[in-house]
């Protein structure tokens, strides 16, 4: 999925709009003042668009129902036993809970899933005999996500998806995250998680945050296996915007006081990720 398919209606005032990814691991632990700055940053004209996971208490859940799972590639192997898990936690429980959280302090905001009303079309991802019913993103209703926005809301989007014939999709959050973000033609995505960036291992064998790389150094990076497992979707989706509308994609840890407006203000934090 690349720009090809974006809504080029959505471009006009894109410029004040950005998309934020938030990891559900990362969820418990964000302070109330992120939450704050959310609010402070929809009162200033910003618009915030967020696509959330939620492995943590998706596997919680399997477990406390006896139900088998496993990952392949960085990807959740998903039956329609365990889509039925994977729904309810993200779209019942993870959805609400962000949206109260904004709402807790004082923003606004409409909680949906890549389920209501179409808004994200997937199709099987190309080793579904591997994953089962992992979805890739077809399409997004930008006209969906712009509309939520006009309302002075923030949107909040689980990761699931729907194709013609009804069938629903797992779709890895980052993925998701890429794809709104290109449809929306939105400039900037930030990925939040608990960790500080991309990491590099240094001669003396340390490890320190990356604070730029190419899309080129990104592919070096995979193929000597520095990155790996469940950050390789996080990067190749952070690459598939690059190459798509947007013209950088932030890893940061949302515990950082100000994270927010630090990225959008410039400033050096996190890893940027670049086109070249």
């Amino acid at each position: 999925m690349t720009q090809n398919g974006a809504n080029k209606d959505n471009s006009a005032g894109n410029e004040r709009m950005f998309v934020m990814k938030c990891g559900g691991s990362t969820l418990t632990a964000l302070p109330d003042s992120f939450f704050d700055e959310l609010r402070h940053l929809q009162e200033d004209g910003v618009q915030p668009i967020i696509v959330h996971g939620g492995g943590p208490a998706i596997s919680d859940n399997l477990a406390r129902l006896g139900i088998q799972s496993s990952f392949v590639k960085g990807l959740r192997v998903t039956t329609e036993e365990v889509l039925d898990v994977v729904e309810m936690t993200l779209s019942g429980s993870i959805n609400k809970a962000i949206v109260r959280r904004i709402q807790g302090s004082g923003g606004k905001a409409i909680g949906l899933s890549g389920v209501d009303g179409n808004l994200i079309t997937a199709a099987p991802v190309a080793n579904s005999d591997e994953v089962g019913l992992v979805g890739n993103v077809t399409r997004v209703k930008a006209e969906i996500v712009a509309g939520i926005l006009a309302l002075g809301y923030i949107p909040v989007i689980a990761p699931l998806g729907v194709d013609a014939a009804g069938q629903r999709y797992n779709i890895n959050a980052d993925t998701a995250a890429g794809a709104v973000a290109s449809y929306m033609q939105s400039p900037q995505m930030i990925v939040v998680t608990d960790v500080p960036g991309i990491m590099t291992t240094l001669e003396d064998g340390s490890k320190k945050v990356l604070p730029s790389v190419t899309v080129a150094g990104i592919d070096q990076m995979i193929g000597s296996g520095e990155i790996y497992g469940g950050m390789i979707p996080k990067v190749r989706a952070a690459v598939d915007c690059i190459q798509g509308s947007v013209s950088e994609v932030v890893i940061v840890d949302g515990k950082e006081p100000g994270v927010l407006r630090r990225v959008l203000s410039g400033e050096t934090i996190g890893t940027r990720i670049v086109r070249e």
